[in-house]
């Protein structure tokens, strides 16, 4: 795919998708940080339903730690893998307190650093809560990303960093969320809606034709 096709997709992705943003529900860049480590393998919408009435008692990391991990269990126990992640988030509310003054930190290095973010919930939380130009992959991104063959990789890595090389400068801050926005509800991986999607005449799937109702 060269260039010029490339961003004419993000040209087109912009226009169909006007607002493009996170649907995790949040307030400030702490209750973000929450809502991602508790996103893993869990949805958005049972994330947000979750965080709801969570947010109402501990929207800070000091009102988190004084919930303590058995008390954070019981407002997360619908989400998946709660355990762990009620551990990693009382562990980095400490870690926030105690070498951050409370504040989610703004690098990658300190992100990384806290219990529960890796790469992926280090560059959302730098994307969208501080608009940093970064991309963050996760499966519909890898999946877009392939199928289209806009940055084929045979890794996340892989395809985060072809990405951060093809993507028109002006739609870098809105990539990540293009991209995710268009692989959840058009280009999903079981019956994607081809006959539907803004960039079908630029993609170059093989098997897109089969998909065109």
């Amino acid at each position: 795919m060269n260039q010029k096709k490339r961003e004419q997709i993000f040209d087109h992705l912009a226009a169909c998708i006007p607002e493009p943003t996170t649907e995790l529900n949040y307030t400030s860049p702490f209750e973000l940080l929450i809502a991602v480590i508790l996103s893993a393998q869990a949805t958005d919408k049972g994330v947000n339903k979750a965080t709801e009435k969570l947010f109402k008692v501990a929207d800070t990391p000091e009102k988190m730690l004084a919930l303590g991990e058995e008390g954070l269990k019981s407002y997360i126990k619908t989400i998946g893998l709660y355990n762990s992640k009620a551990k990693n988030i009382i562990e980095t509310c400490s870690i926030l307190v105690e070498k951050h003054d409370g504040q989610v930190p703004r690098t990658r290095e300190d992100l990384e650093a806290l219990p529960g973010v890796g790469r992926k919930t280090a560059n959302v939380i730098l994307n969208t809560a501080f608009g940093e130009p970064v991309i963050a992959v996760d499966t519909h991104i890898f999946r877009v990303a392939n199928r289209t063959r806009l940055a084929p990789g045979k890794t996340v890595r892989q395809v985060e960093e072809k990405l951060m090389k093809v993507t028109p400068k002006r739609h870098l801050k809105d990539a990540h969320h293009l991209l995710i926005l268009h692989g959840r509800y058009t280009c999903t991986a079981r019956k994607p809606k081809c006959g539907q999607c803004c960039i079908f005449d630029l993609c170059e799937w093989p098997e897109k034709l089969d998909y065109v109702e």
